[in-house]
C-alpha cells in the first residue's frame, strides 16, 4: 500500500483490472490453523455460486504446522488458490495482503479456524441488495469451541433484518461484531484504509471507522461461527494482559470518530466494559492453568486502563471468586488449556 488517506491510515489502492470482477471475495488468512483450515474451506464451498461469482483464496503467513498448500490443493481440487507470505509478517500485514489481493466487489475475511453456516452468502447478498449505499453488512454469530461445538450466540443488534439504528455510538461503546459474521465492500476499504496500530482490537476499530462514514445492514440470523481457541492471537494476548494495553490504544483512537457530546459517555461505558472484560477473562485463564501471572499481568493492565470505581469494585469482586474457587472443590479442576471450554477473548462472557 502507499500513502495515507484522509483518516490518517495507509490506502488500499482501487481494483484496476479491467476484466469483469467477481461479486464476493471470499479471503482467508491463515497461520497455524490447519487443523481448522478443512472446515473452514468446506463451509464456504458448499455456498460456492461459481468462480465467475465468488474468488476463493487462502493467505498463509508463512505456517509451519503443515503443508498448508496440500491441504488446499486437496480440499479446493484447483477452485480456490493459495498465497504463501515469502516470511511471516503478523496478522495485520497479512489482512493487508488479502484486501490487497481481493477482486471482488464485497470482501469477507474469513478467518482460517472460522466457519461459515448455510445460507450466510446469499442472505449478506440480500442486505446488500437491498440497501445499496451501505459499506457493510453483518450477522448474528455463534461462539463455537475447538471441537466445533456451539457455546452460546452473540446477543442480536436488531429483531430482523435492516439498518442498525444510531450504530457509530453503539459499536464505538464495545465491540459487537467479530470478522467472520462482516462483509465490508472493498470500495470501503480503499476510501477508509487499513486495519492498524495494535493486534487485538484491531477489528473494532475498524467497524467504527466504517460505523463514522457509512450505515451497516444486520440479520438476526446465526449464520457465522467464531471459533475460540487458547492458542489463537486473542486468547494468548488476553491471557497475559496485552489485550488490554491494546483496548486501551484502541478506545482512545475510537474517541476520534465520534461527535463531541457523546465522547465521554462512550469513555466510560469502554473503560467499564474492558476492565470487567480483562478481570473476568483473566480469571477464567487462571482457573484451567493455575497461572498466577494471566491474574497479575491483567490486573496491572486494567489499572492502567481504569483506576477508579469502577476497577477497585471489579477487583474485589474478582479477588473473591479466587478465595472461594481456592476453598472449594473446583479447585482440583483440571482442564487442558488446548482444549478448554472458556473463551478468553468473548467480550460477551464477563461475569
Amino acid at each position: 500500500m502507499n500513502g495515507q488517506n484522509s483518516t490518517g491510515t495507509p490506502n488500499y489502492p482501487p481494483y484496476k483490472e479491467t476484466i469483469e470482477r467477481p461479486l464476493w471475495s471470499v479471503m482467508i488468512p491463515a497461520y497455524n490453523c490447519a487443523s481448522f483450515l478443512k472446515e473452514t474451506l468446506y463451509s464456504v464451498l458448499a455456498q460456492d455460486p461459481g468462480a465467475d461469482q465468488m474468488q476463493i483464496e487462502v493467505v498463509d503467513d508463512a505456517s509451519t504446522d503443515a503443508d498448508v498448500e496440500a491441504l488446499v490443493a486437496t480440499i479446493g481440487k484447483g477452485r480456490v488458490s493459495y498465497f504463501r507470505q515469502p516470511q511471516n509478517v503478523g496478522s495485520l500485514r497479512n489482512f493487508e495482503t488479502c484486501i490487497n489481493r481481493a477482486k471482488g466487489h464485497l470482501v469477507h475475511l474469513l478467518h482460517g479456524d472460522d466457519r461459515i453456516r448455510p445460507g450466510f452468502y446469499g442472505k449478506m447478498g440480500e442486505l446488500f441488495t437491498a440497501y445499496p449505499t451501505i459499506g457493510a453488512a453483518a450477522c448474528r454469530y455463534a461462539y463455537i469451541d475447538v471441537w466445533g461445538n456451539d457455546r452460546q450466540c452473540s446477543d442480536p443488534e436488531r429483531p430482523d433484518d435492516g439498518l442498525l439504528d444510531n450504530w457509530l455510538i453503539r459499536i464505538a461503546q464495545q465491540d459487537r461484531l467479530q470478522y467472520v459474521s462482516m462483509v465490508v465492500k472493498r470500495s470501503v476499504y480503499e476510501h477508509l484504509g487499513a486495519f492498524y496500530g495494535v493486534t487485538y482490537g484491531e477489528d473494532w476499530e475498524m467497524w467504527v471507522r466504517i460505523a463514522r462514514y457509512y450505515s451497516t445492514a444486520y440479520t438476526p440470523e446465526v449464520l457465522a461461527e467464531y471459533r475460540g481457541r487458547p492458542e489463537s492471537i486473542s486468547d494468548q494476548k488476553m491471557a497475559t494482559g496485552h489485550a488490554l494495553r491494546d483496548l486501551r490504544s484502541v478506545i482512545y483512537v475510537i474517541q476520534n470518530y465520534l461527535p463531541a457530546e457523546y465522547k465521554k459517555s462512550v469513555l466510560r461505558h469502554s473503560k467499564d466494559v474492558y476492565v470487567r472484560f480483562g478481570m473476568y477473562g483473566a480469571f477464567n485463564a487462571w482457573k484451567v492453568s493455575g497461572n498466577t501471572n494471566y491474574i497479575l499481568s491483567t490486573i496491572r493492565e486494567a489499572f492502567r486502563l481504569d483506576s477508579g470505581l469502577s476497577f477497585y469494585r471489579i477487583f474485589t469482586k474478582v479477588f473473591l471468586k479466587i478465595i472461594w474457587y481456592n476453598c472449594t472443590p473446583h479447585k482440583v479442576e483440571n482442564v487442558n488449556m488446548a482444549t478448554g471450554p472458556v473463551f478468553l477473548s468473548d467480550t460477551k462472557r464477563i461475569e
